[in-house]
């Protein structure tokens, strides 16, 4: 009898056992599942937007190279990397002094030739008058007018000298065509430089944007006007809100190298232009990580 008592008793606390494990497994996931109180749920993946990488740029006309357009040595260089400067500004000089040299010579040329003019008019007015009392012939009266007219074109000549000098003296002065901060500065005085070359690079650093590059795979899920979230590595922890404003209707090779060396580089790539919503801190050039929303 002792037996059989033993071996119920046995029986039931493995019953117990095997409840006591059913429900603690069937409760692991549904504890799991459920998120604590007032947290959100993570989104799908397939929610959290199209990864896309880009480079800081400005918008077209807001950076500009600037070059010597004349050959010369540089007698002044009056600014530095950084400075802010405003449109027509004064930022180099090249040597012009033998232009300025000339040019004083062509408009001493023309007073003589305005100082021909007033005689040749003058004596142009004695000979008609002359030629009405029949003292003089006509021929005469038609030499005096020549001689007006000669005259004339020698002050128009030297009028067109002057001018040819002053645009080359301009072309002397290396000026900024828009207003911004000078980021690039490629020259010093006393250097000589030929037409053409890199002098300096002006840019409206309040005029920026992204340039980015997302997968060709992604293309269809890229609206105009979609929300972006902007991050870079140099700035942990902080994100910038942009918003897609301008998408091709075709794709092209990639023009960024990735920042992870494991992906390819010749794939094909959507290039789409990012605006920022607000003004960011950071500089030209600078990688950045896109998240674009999903329409």
């Amino acid at each position: 009898m002792d037996r059989r008592i033993a071996w119920a008793l046995g029986m039931a606390g493995l019953g117990l056992v095997g409840a006591t494990v059913l429900q603690v497994r069937g409760a692991g996931p549904a504890s799991a599942a459920t998120p604590a109180p007032g947290a959100h749920p993570p989104a799908p993946a397939a929610d959290r937007g199209v990864a896309a990488e880009g480079r800081v740029v400005a918008y077209p006309g807001a950076e500009v190279r600037v070059g010597a357009e004349r050959s010369g040595r540089l007698v002044r260089v009056l600014v530095q990397e950084g400075r802010t400067v405003r449109m027509g500004e004064l930022l180099a000089e090249i040597e012009s002094e033998e232009l300025q040299a000339a040019l004083a010579e062509s408009r001493a040329r023309v007073a003589e030739a305005e100082a021909e003019i007033r005689l040749a008019k003058a004596n142009l007015e004695r000979r008609r008058r002359l030629v009405e009392e029949r003292i003089l012939a006509p021929h005469d009266f038609d030499e005096a007018t020549r001689d007006l007219e000669t005259a004339g074109a020698r002050r128009l000549t030297a009028l067109a000298t002057v001018e040819r000098y002053l645009a080359q003296i301009g072309k002397s002065r290396i000026v900024s065509p828009i207003a911004g901060t000078v980021i690039v500065r490629e020259v010093d005085a006393g250097q000589t430089v030929e037409a053409g070359d890199h002098a300096f690079t002006v840019a409206d650093l309040d005029r920026l944007r992204v340039e980015g590059e997302a997968h060709e795979a992604d293309a269809g899920a890229i609206a105009l006007g979609a929300p972006v979230t902007i991050t870079a590595d140099g700035y942990p922890g902080e994100a910038w809100p942009g918003r897609v404003e301008e998408v091709p209707d075709s794709v092209t090779l990639r023009r960024l190298k990735p920042q992870d060396p494991a992906r390819p580089t010749d794939t094909r790539v959507l290039a789409v232009k990012v605006a920022f919503a607000e003004k960011v801190p950071l500089k030209l050039g600078t990688t950045v990580e896109l998240r674009i929303d999903r329409p």
